[in-house]
């Protein structure tokens, strides 16, 4: 009898054994030509990802530094005065420029007052005049030294890394460690020297209010970097600070 087209039975099992072959085709073997269906992840997820395709970057790192997660550097209204090396305002050499300024400008003022005063048809009236430009003066000076004396410590550094003022006037103030700052310069404008903390992250120092963010904004313009702390207006000199900044970044930040 010939053999059926279709496959017969297994006696053992019960279930149909599978035809041979056509003649001249190569016997077929599991998996040949066609890749190992990859095994599903516990719990029906996919596998993990490993590598990005082709021709995409690899996820950035969630914290800039590349350890930990993201978080904002913390902030205080006040630079604690716990650490090693602690950097005060002078309010005698602020007074004392501020002081010779208005004392220029008052001079400016009052030569042509005075000479307008002295000459014909000029009357002693004039000369009130200086009085009150003087005042004008004053006001905004003393208000400035208000602000610098009761703002508190400028700076404070320690091994694991400084506070500095985010406003230049108020006591506000960021910590940054020394790994999380890029360079750590001197700079010069007008009457004051600024040491100037730039960090890794442009983003350190965001969200700490408007009048943060303008007065950061004006320092970027000026300095480079929205935290400064002022080197000759302080009650330390410009050499011991930077010493100090030398001596407890070792080498962790560029400084100069």
């Amino acid at each position: 009898m010939t053999q059926p087209p279709y496959p017969q039975p297994d006696p053992a099992g019960g279930r149909p054994t599978p035809p041979p072959p056509p003649a001249g085709w190569p016997a077929q073997q599991p998996g040949q030509g066609w890749p190992a269906p990859q095994q599903p992840a516990p719990g029906g997820w996919g596998a993990p990802y490993q590598q990005p395709a082709p021709g995409w970057p690899a996820a950035p790192s969630a914290y800039p530094f590349g350890v930990g997660p993201a978080q904002p550097p913390p902030t205080t209204k006040r630079i604690p005065e716990d650490l090693p090396f602690v950097v005060r305002p002078s309010l005698g050499k602020r007074a004392l420029t501020l002081g010779l300024v208005t004392l220029v400008v008052g001079l400016v003022i009052a030569c042509p007052i005075g000479l307008a005063a002295s000459s014909e048809g000029g009357g002693a009236g004039l000369l009130f005049i200086i009085p009150v430009v003087l005042l004008f003066f004053a006001v905004p000076v003393g208000l400035q030294l208000w602000l610098v004396s009761s703002g508190g410590p400028v700076l404070a550094l320690g091994p694991a890394g400084l506070w500095i003022k985010t406003r230049p006037t108020r006591g506000q103030a960021i910590w940054l460690p020394w790994e999380a700052i890029d360079r750590i310069y001197l700079r010069r404008w007008a009457l004051e020297k600024m040491l100037c903390v730039k960090p890794r992250d442009p983003r350190a120092g965001s969200g700490l209010g408007a009048f943060t963010a303008l007065d950061s904004g004006m320092q970027q313009a000026f300095f480079g970097t929205g935290f400064t702390a002022t080197v000759n207006h302080a009650d330390r000199g410009e050499d011991e600070i930077m010493r100090a900044v030398v001596g407890y970044a070792a080498g962790r930040c560029r400084v100069g």
